[in-house]
């Protein structure tokens, strides 16, 4: 038996600091002049001992480079594990401030929008768009408000009518565009103040309220285009709102009467593609239109049938652009540009109208959808298509309006009583998930092959049909020409009256035959 012990050398530390002065210059350079320095540098480059020196440490620098790439202390080696830990977690929401209307009279709150800069702040348009309830004593201001802050707005914007929709600028962060319930158009640069620095003419306005006004992707920043239910389309510069710079009449012969244009009441403009917009309408139709066409018959390129009443939401796809989501009635339809007959996906009838729908900034398969009953539905498609993967009743009043921000986790409500209400959503709704985008692409483009599939199918049935209605018009028309004929109707009532007594007489004789046999069977069975 024997006994070891074994102990490491002990390794004493210490700290000192150090005091770095450039140097290594002879004495009559002076570092600080910039001439005496490139002149030194080149008179050292050409030196033989300075080329070998720089091969020998060259493989010793080259080396440590190598380590250094080998293992990156920055990465995060176990980042997909803790994706999967966080979709596993229920999805979830919380309310974070609840933002009322100061005014005693309260009104709906119909649009709003984040500051672009970081989502700090939360602009809202308030107005009553009930017929004909809207009162003297109810207010026309609209607010900003700070999202830290619910108890009293950082900004009143004081518009000549009350606002239905309102836009932050994503170029500039201090301007915002309105449209208001009498059809003008309002432009805000906060700094100066909250009175509308640009405002647009009565008569070259809308005719009815503006219930969406987007700001364009351009060069100087100040171009926007507004829809109204007067059936029109209009494009502003706000540095001169004195009249629109272009208009579109929705009219779907193409010719640009007015009495006949479908209601705007919805508005889609994706920056990836400038010239193309939708418009979504009063009457269950969604309009593609072409900005750049020359005559209106070129600038409205389709239509898309799908709902029972107002398309109230329009939202194209961030991450699929040929695909956009629509809200009417009580459904929410998933669309692909390719197949104008039919949307490819839909949401099952819901008990109470939906008011407004928004895609996900940052999940390609998430959507919002918010309802007359206060509840705030997130749907997940990837996940379930029937039902959706979240609900939360955010209110007892009903929804009208919703945004989410572009990090994706904070959602803003607005309600019929006038409160924003800000909700958290989890991680799990908010993060990336592994392939999704993949699987989603894959499923757009198997349905979209099925719904074409489908509607290919009927058109044959529908093509078979109207033949064979074709066919039976012809003999009916045939029909009718031989009636028309007197002669012949005289000779098909004589034959038909003569097979009709003839018929009659061998119904008569069979009788007689029959009775006759059945007389010589009574004979006979009587005589045996």
């Amino acid at each position: 038996m024997s006994e070891h012990q074994v102990n490491t050398e002990r390794f004493e530390s210490s700290s000192c600091g150090i005091n770095h002065v450039e140097g290594g210059w002879p004495k009559d350079i002076n570092p600080n002049e910039m001439e005496q320095t490139i002149r030194f540098r080149k008179k050292v480059e050409k030196d033989e001992s300075y080329m070998n020196s720089i091969l020998q440490l060259g493989s010793l620098m080259e080396h440590c480079i190598r380590q250094n790439n080998a293992v990156d202390i920055y990465q995060e080696y176990f980042q997909d594990e803790d994706e999967v830990d966080e979709s596993q977690e229920p999805p979830s929401a919380k309310t974070i401030n609840v933002f009322r209307d100061p005014t005693e009279v309260k009104r709906s709150v119909t649009g709003l929008s984040w500051h672009p800069d970081g989502g700090r702040k939360l602009a809202a348009a308030y107005s009553c768009l009930e017929f004909q309830r809207s009162s003297r004593d109810m207010s026309l201001d609209s607010y900003i408000w700070d999202v830290e802050n619910p108890n009293r707005p950082e900004t009143t914007l004081k518009p000549p009518s009350a606002l239905v929709c309102l836009d932050y600028n994503p170029k500039d962060c201090h301007t915002l565009v309105g449209g208001c319930y009498n059809g003008q158009i309002a432009y805000w640069d906060t700094r100066r103040g909250s009175q509308p620095v640009e405002l647009s003419s009565v008569e070259q306005s809308h005719r009815d309220p503006v219930y969406k006004i987007i700001w364009l992707q351009s060069k100087t920043g100040t171009d926007a285009f507004s829809a109204s239910t007067d059936g029109q389309v209009l494009w502003w510069d706000v540095r001169k709102l004195s009249e629109p710079t272009d208009r579109l009449v929705l009219d779907p012969g193409r010719e640009g009467n007015l009495d006949r244009a479908f209601g705007a009441i919805s508005l889609e403009f994706e920056s990836t593609m400038p010239t193309k917009f939708m418009v979504g309408t009063e009457q269950g139709v969604v309009v593609s239109c072409n900005r750049k066409a020359k005559t209106p018959a070129e600038k409205i390129v389709c239509t898309y049938d799908g709902h029972h009443g107002p398309v109230y939401a329009l939202h194209r796809n961030p991450f699929f652009p040929k695909n956009f989501l629509t809200v009417g009635d009580w459904t929410a339809r998933i669309w692909s540009e390719d197949i104008k007959e039919s949307s490819i996906m839909w949401t099952k009838y819901q008990t109470s109208y939906l008011m407004d729908a928004c895609w996900s900034p940052v999940r390609p398969s998430v959507f919002f959808t918010v309802k007359m009953d206060g509840v705030l539905d997130v749907w997940d498609i990837l996940f379930k298509q029937s039902d959706p993967m979240l609900s939360l009743k955010v209110c007892d009043s009903a929804l009208y309006s919703l945004r989410v921000q572009d990090s994706g986790r904070l959602v803003a409500c607005g309600s019929q009583l006038g409160e924003a209400t800000l909700l958290e959503v989890c991680c799990g709704l908010s993060t990336l998930q592994k392939n999704e985008k993949t699987l989603l692409a894959a499923m757009f483009e198997r349905e979209t092959k099925r719904e074409k599939i489908l509607e290919a199918r009927q058109r044959e049935i529908r093509l078979k049909e109207r033949s064979r209605s074709e066919q039976s018009r012809e003999e009916e028309a045939g029909r009718e020409e031989g009636e028309d004929d007197p002669d012949k109707m005289a000779a098909r009532a004589e034959s038909d009256f003569h097979s009709q007594v003839e018929a009659e007489l061998r119904r008569r004789e069979r009788r007689e035959e029959e009775k006759d046999v059945c007389e010589e069977k009574e004979v006979k069975n009587e005589s045996g």
